[in-house]
C-alpha cells in the first residue's frame, strides 16, 4: 500500500515535471532495486493511451552503454532492468541520476526522462588495508602523535559519516580533528614504550558509519617498537673462576664468556674484548674470540712464574653510543711436577785430609723445587753412601760429612754425588756431583818390595858399574812419596891375603839416593871378597820422615883371572924309577891350585911331550904320572916329561910343569918303593879332608834351597830386586854353586851373562897325592854331588 501510494506520488510529480520542464520527465529509484522493479509509468507519464505505446513502438535509445533500466512493451512502464548500484554509477557524486531518451514512432518524436538512483546504506567502511604497521621508537615520549589514515565508505550522505574507536590500550590512544571537512586520525602515546617488555602491540582501530543500521570496517594497527639502544650487554656471571694446569698447550680453551643484550638489530650486537689482564706483562698469554667470547691460551704458562691470572673482559654493543658491560675472569695455574730438583753446593772445602776426623763438614748443599706441594717436596741422598753422608740442617739445606775414615792411599779422589728427588708422580729427578780430592798425610813409611835382595856381581867390575836397582814403594804423594836412599850399614872382612881387617859397606858400594840404583864403588874381587852384605835405608820427605830398611846380600861371582899355581912337590918328589916296573905305577903326582873357584877352578892336566906311545901318561884330574907301559932299556936313562894343567875357565889358563924321571936299577927301585909307601899314606890323609870339604858344601847347598823356598812362598814380594822369579847364589870358602832359571832374569851385574846350568866346583885347596883308586873316588863323590844339586 506505501509502495503504490509513493508510485502514484511520483507519477504525478513526474506529469508536473514533464508539463513544467518541456517535456522532460523524471523518475526516481533505490539503488540496489531488483530486476523489474517499476520506475514509473512512462506511456501514462507522455499521454499515451493503452495499446498505443506498444502500437508506436515507445523505447529507449542506446547510448553506449547499459542503462540497466528498460521499457516494458506491453504496459509501457519503464521497470529495471539489472542491478543498480549507485556507487557504481556515480561513485560519490551526488545526485545520481541516469539520463535517458525515449523514442515514439508515428509521429516520431523524443523525450527526455532522468531517473535518480538514490543511495541505500549498503557498503560498510572501509580501511586501505587489514593491517597496518606502525614502527615507533621505544625512546619516544608520552604525548607523541602518529597520524592514521582513514576508513573510506563508497556511501554518500549519512551513510558515509564516519566515526572512529580504538581498542583498549595504556600506552595508545585515538584522537581525531575536522579541519575543512576532513577529518584527520592520530594514534597518541599515551605511556613510554620498553621494547625490552613489549616489542609490539596490536590493536584494533574500527570506523563506523552513519548508515541505519550502521555498517562498520576494522583495521589492526600492528605497532612495532623501535629498539633503542638504551641496554648494554650483560653477562650471565660478574666473575668467572677457572683453573688450568700449567702444562696445557697453546689453543687450550681457558673459559667461554656469555653475554646478553635485550636490544634488536645492531644495537643488539656485540664483541668481546680483553680490556685489561694482570700481570700486565702476560697480555699474549691469552686472547678470546670476538664473537664467540672463548678465551684461548696463546702462550704458555708457568706456576712458578705466575700462579694467578686476572682479565677484565668488556662486551660492547654496535650501537649508536655503544654501550658495553664487564666481568672478571679469573685463572687459577695448576702446579704439574715439570721442575726437577735443583741442587746447589754453597761452600766446598776440599781437599779433605786422610786424617779427618768423622763428621768433618765437607759441603753445604742448597736443595730446591720451583714446583709445590707434593711436587716441592725434595728427598736427597748421596752416592756411594760411604764414606760421605747427608745431614739434613734446616729446610732445603743439607751437610755432606765424613762417615768413615779415608785413606788416601786406597781411594785419592771420591766423584760423590747427591742425588735429589721430589714427591710428584711421576717424580723428577736431579744430581749434583762433586768431585773430593784427598790430601795426603804422611802415614805410609817407604817399603821395599823385598826384605832382602840378593845381588851377583861378577869379579873385576868396572868402577862405577850398575850392580842392581832398589825401589822402594811409599804410597804418599809428593814430598811424603818422595823416597831418597842411603847405604845404612853392614860390611864384610877382607880377604886373608889382603891383610886387612872388617870394611864397610860404603867402601865397596854406593846407592843413588833418587834413583836407588846401586853402584860399585870399585873392582870386586872374589879372592878378596865373596859375600858383602849390608842394608840400604829409603827416608821419605814427609813431617816427620818415616823410612824403610832392605838387606842386600852381594855376591861376588868368581871369573877365570888366576892361572894354576904348581905345588912343589910333597916329600921331595918321587924317587928313582927301576926299569922293568910293571905298567900303571904311579911315578909322580903333579899338584898345582887354582885360585878362583867353580870352573874356573877345576884343573886337568895334560902331557904334552913327549908325544905319541912314550912311557908315561898323566892322569887327566888328578895329575898323577904313572907308566903306560912297561920300562924298556930302549927308553933311555933319563925321561923329561911336559906336563900343561889348565882350568876349565873361558878363556882357560895353564901352567907348565917339567918332570924328569931318572931309570935306575933294582936296589933303588926297593929304596923309591919304601919312599912311595910313606907318599901314599899322606894322600889317605889329603882324601879324608876332601870329603869333609865336599860334605860342608852339600850342607851349604841344602840350607841355601830351603832359604831360597821360604823367601819365595813367603807373602811378601820376591826375594830379588826387579821383575821375573828370583836368582840364588850360595857360596863358601871350600867352593861355590849357582842355579838359575833360564825364563828367569838374572839381577847379576857383571860384565857377561850368569849361567843357567849347574856346576859343582872343587874347593880352593891342591888336591892330594894318592893312588888313581882314591882320585876316582873323589870324582865319583863329585859327580854323586852334581847328580843331587841337578834334582
Amino acid at each position: 500500500m506505501v509502495v503504490c501510494v509513493r508510485a502514484v506520488v511520483r507519477v504525478l510529480v513526474l506529469q508536473a515535471a514533464w508539463a513544467l520542464g518541456g517535456g522532460q520527465v523524471r523518475y526516481s529509484v533505490p539503488e540496489e532495486a531488483k530486476g523489474g522493479t517499476v520506475v514509473g509509468r512512462l506511456a501514462q507519464d507522455l499521454g499515451l493511451e493503452a495499446g498505443e505505446a506498444e502500437a508506436r513502438r515507445l523505447r529507449l535509445v542506446a547510448q553506449g552503454r547499459r542503462a540497466s533500466v528498460e521499457v516494458s512493451g506491453a504496459s509501457g512502464a519503464l521497470v529495471v532492468s539489472s542491478r543498480l548500484d549507485r556507487e557504481e554509477l556515480c561513485g560519490k557524486s551526488a545526485p545520481c541520476a541516469l539520463r535517458l531518451e525515449v523514442l515514439l514512432e508515428r509521429p516520431l518524436r523524443v523525450f527526455h526522462v532522468e531517473v535518480e538512483v538514490t543511495d541505500i546504506n549498503d557498503n560498510a567502511p572501509l580501511f586501505p588495508a587489514a593491517t597496518k604497521n606502525l614502527s615507533i621508537a621505544e625512546s619516544s615520549l608520552p604525548g607523541s602523535r602518529f597520524p592514521l589514515e582513514g576508513a573510506s565508505d563508497a556511501d554518500i550522505g549519512a551513510n558515509a559519516q564516519l566515526s572512529y574507536t580504538l581498542s583498549p590500550s595504556e600506552h595508545f590512544a585515538l584522537d581525531m580533528k575536522s579541519s575543512d571537512d576532513r577529518k584527520s586520525l592520530f594514534l597518541v602515546l599515551t605511556k613510554g614504550l620498553d621494547r625490552e617488555s613489549l616489542a609490539e602491540h596490536r590493536l584494533v582501530l574500527t570506523a563506523t558509519d552513519g548508515g541505519r543500521p550502521a555498517l562498520t570496517g576494522t583495521v589492526e594497527l600492528l605497532v612495532s617498537v623501535l629498539d633503542v639502544n638504551d641496554n648494554a650487554p650483560q653477562f650471565n656471571q660478574s666473575v668467572y673462576k677457572v683453573q688450568v694446569r700449567e702444562n696445557a698447550v697453546e689453543g687450550t680453551l681457558v673459559a667461554r664468556v656469555s653475554a646478553t643484550d635485550p636490544d634488536e638489530g645492531i644495537n643488539h650486537e656485540f664483541s668481546f674484548s680483553i680490556v685489561n689482564l694482570v700481570p700486565a706483562a702476560k697480555r699474549d698469554v691469552f686472547g678470546i674470540d670476538p664473537q664467540t667470547g672463548e678465551i684461548r691460551l696463546r702462550g704458555s704458562l708457568d706456576f712458578e712464574e705466575v700462579r694467578l691470572y686476572e682479565l677484565q673482559i668488556e662486551a660492547q654493543d654496535k650501537g649508536t653510543p655503544p654501550l658495553s658491560g664487564h666481568c672478571e675472569v679469573v685463572v687459577e695455574v695448576l702446579d704439574v711436577n715439570d721442575n726437577a730438583p735443583e741442587v746447589w753446593v754453597t761452600s766446598l772445602s776440599v781437599p779433605v785430609p786422610e786424617d779427618a776426623s768423622v763428621g768433618t763438614v765437607v759441603a753445604l748443599l742448597s736443595v730446591s723445587d720451583r714446583d709445590s706441594g707434593a711436587n716441592g717436596r725434595v728427598r736427597c741422598a748421596v752416592w756411594p753412601p760411604a764414606p760421605f753422608g747427608l745431614v739434613a740442617t734446616f729446610a732445603g739445606s743439607y751437610s755432606l760429612v765424613l762417615r768413615e775414615a779415608l785413606d788416601r792411599e786406597r781411594v785419592s779422589e771420591y766423584e760423590v754425588e747427591v742425588r735429589a728427588e721430589d714427591g710428584g708422580a711421576p717424580p723428577l729427578r736431579a744430581s749434583r756431583g762433586l768431585r773430593v780430592p784427598v790430601s795426603d798425610v804422611n802415614d805410609n813409611a817407604p817399603a821395599f818390595a823385598q826384605a832382602v835382595y840378593t845381588v851377583l856381581a861378577r869379579e873385576n867390575n868396572a868402577a862405577g858399574a850398575e850392580l842392581a836397582r832398589l825401589w822402594a814403594r811409599d804410597p804418599d804423594e809428593a814430598g811424603n812419596g818422595r823416597v831418597s836412599y842411603s847405604v845404612a850399614e853392614g860390611g864384610a872382612g877382607a880377604g886373608a891375603g889382603s891383610g886387612s881387617g872388617w870394611r864397610p859397606a860404603s867402601s865397596y858400594v854406593s846407592v843413588d839416593a833418587e834413583s836407588g840404583r846401586l853402584w860399585a864403588l870399585r873392582p870386586l874381587d872374589y879372592e878378596e871378597l865373596q859375600v858383602l852384605q849390608f842394608e840400604v835405608r829409603a827416608v821419605d820427605a814427609g813431617e816427620p820422615p818415616l823410612c824403610g830398611n832392605a838387606t842386600v846380600q852381594l855376591f861376588v861371582v868368581d871369573e877365570n883371572d888366576n892361572a894354576p899355581a904348581l905345588l912343589p912337590p910333597a916329600g921331595g918328589g918321587p924317587g928313582p924309577w927301576a926299569a922293568g916296573e910293571a905298567s900303571a905305577s904311579v911315578v909322580a903326582k903333579i899338584r898345582a891350585v887354582d885360585a878362583d873357584s867353580g870352573y874356573n877352578a877345576w884343573l886337568r892336566y895334560e902331557l904334552w911331550e913327549p908325544r905319541g906311545k912314550g912311557p908315561f901318561r898323566v892322569g887327566l884330574y888328578s895329575g898323577e904320572v904313572s907308566t903306560a907301559r912297561a920300562l924298556e932299556e930302549a927308553d933311555g936313562p933319563r925321561q923329561r916329561l911336559l906336563i900343561v894343567v889348565r882350568d876349565h875357565g873361558e878363556p882357560s889358563r895353564s901352567a907348565t910343569a917339567t918332570l924328569s924321571v931318572s931309570l935306575v936299577e933294582g936296589a933303588e927301585a926297593a929304596l923309591s918303593a919304601a919312599a912311595a909307601g910313606g907318599a901314599a899314606a899322606a894322600a889317605a890323609a889329603t882324601n879324608v879332608w876332601l870329603v869333609v870339604a865336599i860334605c860342608a858344601v852339600s850342607s851349604l847347598f841344602l840350607l841355601a834351597v830351603v832359604l831360597y823356598g821360604a823367601s819365595r812362598w813367603a807373602p811378601r814380594a820376591a826375594v830379588l830386586a826387579g821383575p821375573g822369579p828370583a836368582t840364588l847364589v850360595c857360596a863358601s870358602e871350600v867352593g861355590s854353586w849357582s842355579y838359575s832359571q833360564r825364563q828367569s832374569r838374572s839381577l847379576c851385574v857383571a860384565d857377561g851373562a850368569g849361567k843357567s846350568d849347574l856346576m859343582v866346583f872343587s874347593p880352593n885347596c891342591p888336591p892330594p897325592p894318592g893312588p888313581a883308586a882314591e882320585n876316582r873316588h873323589d870324582l865319583k863323590v863329585l859327580h854323586m854331588l852334581r847328580i843331587v844339586c841337578g834334582i
